[in-house]
């Protein structure tokens, strides 16, 4: 089964109400088996347009992924931000198919 992912992009405007957001979100992370891949880090916008912030969040499928995002515990988390970032978010499904250079 291939697993699920969430590709975050953030710009943040109120530092102390994100603090609270990641203070909380990791209680719906722990709960559907989310990690983190991509948390901040250096990068090159190497073509198109990007925010401060990138963040990649690996779950054991989709339906994780999905099942977070709409759970209370993340929807409580969020709102812990209070508006305090711009985020761009997509829940996708991990490709489990051949890859290059294999037969």
């Amino acid at each position: 089964m291939a697993k699920g992912y969430w590709i975050g992009r953030v710009d943040v405007s109120k530092p102390e109400a994100y603090k609270n957001y990641v203070a909380a979100n990791g209680v719906a992370f722990a709960r559907f088996g989310g990690r983190f891949l991509v948390r901040g880090g250096s990068f090159e916008a190497v073509s198109g347009t990007s925010r401060a912030r990138n963040v990649v969040i690996e779950f054991p499928s989709y339906d994780q992924a999905l099942a977070c995002w709409h759970s209370p515990e993340y929807q409580a988390a969020r709102a812990k931000q209070e508006g305090g970032a711009e985020i761009d978010l997509v829940v996708i499904e991990g490709y489990d198919g051949a890859q290059p250079g294999e037969g």
